[in-house]
């Protein structure tokens, strides 16, 4: 699924691992430089024109040797390990990530993953599921069935597994975001369940192979989570965790968020209730709730296969446009302008002409929406 050449990805992949920069500036310097080869080669002068690079990041260019060598060995273990790379470059890449200011820029994957379908749900919870958890993530995955969505989740004991294996007696697409690489599975128990996953979906993860889960991990593989789903399902949360740290960071990046409410006295009811409470989610009752939040319905799409649309009539800086607004339900325009490295004078042409053409919709407060998505 690569669409880059070895030498290429390499080469991004070293500059992904060099300490101190992390994943906006990373992308800041292929956008600048035009490659991250690029970067490498180019006269130190130049490249300290880069915004954001200060000296002590222009000075890890002298071990560039290293960084390559250390970024063709994770290659030659990925091919060795049928481990997949898909990096930000590449056209493969998850739309839904390429809008976030911390998109990851190297992932690596195992199974059949389509990274841009045309619907996604995330379900999480708690590690300590309850009966009721159970039979609700079970009834949640029935009832979305007909939707036919790409579950994503983190393969967690708990309400990840029970979302992962529904999904899979459904016979939906799943995916488990890891906080360890996607050859160190995490817990081991749920190993018979990520090989199952391979076949429609499969395991995604920014850490190279051999890295093991540790608890500092967590917080990336979560934005990920958020990131790849258009609605985030809460089914049982305590009052604090790794769950309503998803949904607090799907909040964030304006998707929405749905929490299934619980016993008042519970205490994995708590996180739930508490997401509603303060209106950081909306209440879930059963699908008719993604139908409105998301306007879904049964028959569209007739297929799975894609979330963008056919760009190659449009010019590039309306391309950037429709690509940014399919990855977040509506986007303010000065925020929009800042993503885009544009003016709002420019950037509002653009938008009134795609407009008046109907493939976006103006709304209040200068926001913005894709029509029809």
């Amino acid at each position: 699924m690569l669409d880059q050449t070895k030498d290429d990805l390499i080469y991004e992949i070293a500059l992904n691992f060099i300490p101190q920069i992390g994943p906006t500036i990373c992308r800041n310097i292929v956008g600048y430089a035009g490659s991250a080869k690029s970067f490498f080669e180019m006269p130190a002068g130049k490249a300290a024109k880069i915004p954001r690079i200060s000296p002590k990041l222009l000075s890890f260019r002298s071990n560039k040797n290293t960084y390559l060598k250390s970024a063709e060995d994770i290659v030659q273990s990925c091919q060795k390990k049928s481990i997949e790379i898909v990096t930000f470059s590449d056209k493969n890449f998850p739309i839904r990530l390429k809008g976030l200011d911390d998109c990851p820029v190297v992932l690596f994957y195992k199974g059949n993953i389509n990274f841009n379908p045309a619907r996604t749900v995330g379900i999480v919870g708690t590690r300590n599921i309850t009966e009721y958890g159970k039979s609700i993530t079970r009834k949640i995955i029935e009832d979305l069935a007909p939707y036919k969505p790409t579950v994503i989740s983190g393969l967690a004991y708990g309400v990840d597994i029970e979302a992962h294996r529904n999904a899979i007696n459904y016979d939906l697409p799943t995916i488990a975001v890891l906080g360890s690489s996607v050859d160190q599975i995490y817990p081991s128990a749920h190993k018979s369940t990520a090989q199952s996953m391979l076949e429609d979906g499969g395991l995604l993860s920014e850490f190279p192979p051999g890295t093991i889960m540790h608890p500092t991990n967590f917080p990336k593989r979560n934005r990920v989570i958020a990131g790849l789903s258009d609605a985030l399902i809460v089914v049982e949360a305590a009052k604090k965790g790794g769950a309503l740290i998803t949904a607090e960071i799907a909040y964030s990046y304006n998707k929405e968020v749905l929490a299934v409410p619980g016993n008042l006295n519970a205490q994995y009811s708590e996180g739930c209730n508490n997401l509603i409470k303060t209106m950081k989610a909306s209440i879930f009752t059963g699908p008719k709730d993604l139908e409105e939040c998301l306007s879904w319905s049964k028959d569209f799409p007739k297929d799975n296969s894609t979330y963008t649309w056919d760009l190659s009539n449009f010019e590039q800086e309306d391309q950037d446009i429709i690509l940014l607004l399919q990855t977040k339900k509506e986007v303010e325009i000065d925020r929009m302008a800042l993503l885009l490295n544009t003016s709002v004078s420019t950037l509002a042409i653009r938008l009134l002409n795609l407009e008046f053409e109907g493939y976006i919709q103006s709304l209040p407060g200068k926001r913005y929406k894709l029509k029809n998505l």
